[in-house]
């Protein structure tokens, strides 16, 4: 059963989507300003590496408390190109907003966090061997957007678009917005840059644990708008 919020509630400050843009926007540019060497050097280390997790040869339990998955996490805020980052940070921005509104600051960054460690986790799990880094934060925001489909199935979102001499308003179903999203992923995909592996099932896994995440939220989110 989908839970069914009102996109038209006030506005509230939106702490956890400006202090992900952050830090995801810091980290991009100390990666920038390093060395090529020191760069790859960066993502090898704190990306998700699927080789590095779960093809060990070593027993189930030892690898799960290996501080490699660690790197689950930090992979989320690294990005390697400025395109990366703003496709990523674009819809973020877009899905957030109201997905945070609704949930609340701490169980909306809850959610970013975990969708992108379980986003990565199922991609390096997908890519077993692979010795390419998952970056970015792609997984999280898949979470994001299956909370958001949850909480606003038949919403529209407002946009400015620039038509002829003239910037319009206009609202558009947000199917379309998600429907673009799932394009520029499968784009990075296809012809994303070789600094890591984009895979489908990092954003699939992520975007239905988003969908999970809203439904197990229904209760707390009903109380926080009664509130």
């Amino acid at each position: 059963m989908f839970v069914r919020v009102d996109t038209r509630r006030r506005s509230r400050l939106c702490w956890a989507t400006m202090l992900v843009v952050v830090v995801c926007v810091v980290s991009f540019v100390g990666l920038a300003l390093s060395s090529p060497d020191e760069r790859y050097a960066i993502m090898r280390h704190w990306g998700t590496v699927p080789a590095h997790l779960f093809g060990t040869g070593l027993p189930l339990w030892e690898q799960v408390s290996d501080p490699a998955l660690l790197r689950l996490f930090t992979a989320i805020f690294i990005h390697g190109g400025w395109l990366h980052l703003l496709s990523n940070l674009l819809f973020l921005v877009i899905f957030s907003l109201p997905a945070e509104r609704s949930l609340g600051s701490p169980r909306f960054l809850l959610l970013f966090l975990l969708g992108g460690v379980v986003a990565n986790l199922i991609g390096a799990i997908s890519l077993t061997g692979a010795r390419v880094a998952i970056i970015g934060c792609s997984g999280a925001v898949s979470a994001v957007v299956g909370a958001y489909v949850t909480l606003f199935p038949s919403a529209r979102l407002g946009l400015v678009v620039p038509l002829g001499l003239y910037l319009e308003f206009v609202r558009v179903p947000a199917f379309v917005l998600i429907g673009i999203w799932a394009l520029v992923q499968l784009l990075f995909s296809y012809a994303g840059a070789s600094y890591g592996a984009v895979v489908w099932w990092t954003h699939i896994g992520g975007f239905l644990f988003g969908i999970a995440f809203a439904l197990v939220s229904r209760g707390a989110i009903e109380r926080r708008l009664r509130g």
